[in-house]
């Protein structure tokens, strides 16, 4: 067997055996004399042993290369991803990568399953939150937030709330993501090509184009596409997307900033939402929510408007919805 083939075994040896384990991520972390190799379950990582330099450096060329990404480039950040069947189920892998001290890289391979969707039903653990979500779900136009940090499934509940769309409401989802992280057969899945001119701007005025009753944005990071996103909304589409902030009211805020006016969120958002993960005795994952849905949103404008900060019901507020279920569950921050 060759040198070659030696680097692709081992690559795939390490997926399977993340797999196996039901990881979400696998690390690769550079040190002074070698590379560290961590398993993420949970949010916790677990060591699972270490590679030299040099085979590490190998296996995440040829990660890279499956990837799509630039092998010789080791001083910028770059994402890409790939998919191959493993265990006889077939597995998406997003690749992330960023320069760490003497042109080492350090690696994240996120692993998600193709097609998994986790009914409304099954994701919300209090049955308003579903409720509220598939409510929304039927409205012709406007525009829905989600927020929570990095791992808490926003972008799953995105995929629940477009998989509610095609098969319970016969609806046309088109979504654009950056990258693609899991194949879902009931969406018309766009990727973010910035090199061939597909940013999230231009892409999601192209997918206009193609009457779309809903449209799934996998992010809004900048100010471009936070105005698209609202006159998408505007223009008789429902927008589902997430945005960096700690709660609903932050969210709001954080649209501000991109320079969406107060008047125009009044007339685009019909849903704000924060989430975070527990898992349950069983080990299934369940979801908390914090919303603000119908008139909150119009009193949160006026609040905002008067120069004052919105309060809600302190029972409704995410810390406290977690202190409630932390008692007798684990979160995941």
């Amino acid at each position: 067997m060759d040198n070659k083939n030696v680097i692709e075994r081992k690559c795939l040896e390490l997926l399977a055996q993340a797999v196996e384990r039901e990881a979400t991520d696998i690390h690769f972390v550079p040190s002074e004399t070698n590379y560290e190799i961590h398993f993420n379950r949970g949010s916790k990582l677990t060591n699972i042993g270490s590679l030299p330099p040099q085979l590490a450096n190998r296996m995440i060329s040829f990660y890279k290369f499956l990837s799509s990404l630039d092998i010789s480039d080791k001083r910028k950040p770059q994402s890409g991803s790939f998919h191959k069947k493993m265990l006889e189920e077939n597995y998406s892998f997003r690749v992330s990568t960023i320069p760490a001290i003497q042109y080492q890289e350090s690696v994240v391979i996120r692993i998600q399953k193709h097609n998994r969707i986790v009914p409304l039903d099954e994701l919300c653990i209090e049955e308003e939150w579903a409720s509220t979500l598939k409510t929304v779900s039927t409205m012709q136009q406007g525009l829905v937030l989600l927020s929570g940090p990095t791992g808490s499934g926003k972008t799953t509940t995105m995929y629940s709330l477009t998989s509610h769309c095609v098969r319970e409401l016969n609806r046309h989802v088109i979504s654009i993501e950056d990258p693609v992280e899991n194949k879902h057969e009931h969406l018309l899945q766009i990727q973010v090509n910035e090199s061939a001119g597909i940013t999230y701007s231009t892409g999601l005025k192209a997918i206009l184009r193609h009457s779309p009753d809903v449209i799934m944005l996998g992010e809004i990071r900048d100010s471009e596409t936070a105005k698209i996103a609202v006159s998408a909304s505007l223009t008789g589409h429902l927008v589902f997307s997430t945005v960096h902030s700690k709660d609903p009211i932050g969210t709001i805020y954080r649209m501000l900033d991109f320079g969406v006016s107060l008047e125009e969120l009044r007339q685009t958002v019909i849903c704000v939402a924060s989430q975070r993960l527990i898992i349950h005795d069983n080990g299934e994952l369940g979801t908390v929510f914090e919303m603000i849905s119908g008139d909150e949103i119009e009193q949160v404008v006026e609040t905002i408007q008067k120069g004052e900060r919105f309060t809600r019901q302190n029972e409704k507020s995410i810390n406290t919805l977690l202190k409630k279920y932390s008692r007798s569950q684990k979160i995941y921050e």
